[in-house]
């Protein structure tokens, strides 16, 4: 039930995206034809779950490459390295025909683990704080920056991840501030939406922020 009401808030958001996604590839040249999306915003605004709904909507019949920034990030301390690495790693040698993908972080042993290789082919999504850097935007299609109230996110995120998060939302929260306060984020994105009302459908525990 709970995650269906989210589907439904998260309903006319996946839809101008959708629309947004199949202008690009109408008038995309060949080496644009998978299209990638960058889904950016602070922590609990609903990004995770917006970018679930969109894989589920998404047009056409090649499904989409989903990454979360939190299989990325090298730690409680890592936002501003896991940015750059889907930067170097991912987007930019996936641009430029290069072979291209991303480095699993195990939380549970504080370690980076396995190179997942992307197929440059397919559509891509990654979603997560950080996804938005200035340089990542000639490199993407579309942008969508999420918000929502500060109060809401912290009550999501902490409720997410059953403990696992509260001693570092500060922590967190102050990498994220120095991000969006060197790249402007949401000046690069192509949609802008509110999350406040949407509700996290929460059927596991993840760690990560």
């Amino acid at each position: 039930m709970e995650h269906d009401a989210a589907v439904a808030a998260l309903a006319p958001s996946v839809a101008a995206v959708t629309a947004a996604l199949a202008r690009v590839v109408t008038e995309a040249s060949p080496s644009r034809a998978a299209p990638v999306v960058l889904i950016d915003g602070p922590s609990g605004a609903g990004k995770s779950t917006f970018a679930d709904a969109l894989v589920a909507a998404w047009p056409g019949d090649a499904a989409p490459t989903l990454v979360h920034m939190d299989d990325v990030y090298p730690g409680w301390d890592g936002l501003a390295a896991g940015a750059r690495e889907v930067h170097e790693l991912l987007l930019l040698p996936r641009s430029e025909g290069r072979p291209a993908g991303w480095r699993r972080y195990d939380w549970s042993i504080e370690a980076p683990r396995d190179w997942v290789p992307v197929d440059a082919s397919c559509p891509l999504i990654v979603e997560g704080c950080g996804t938005l850097l200035a340089a990542n935007v000639p490199l993407s299609d579309v942008r969508v920056w999420i918000t929502a109230d500060d109060a809401v996110r912290k009550r999501r995120a902490l409720a997410r991840d059953h403990g696992a998060f509260d001693a570092h939302w500060d922590r967190w929260q102050r990498q994220f501030e120095e991000f969006v306060a060197a790249e402007h984020p949401a000046d690069g994105a192509t949609v802008l939406l509110d999350g406040t009302g949407v509700a996290k459908p929460g059927a596991e525990t993840t760690v990560g922020p």
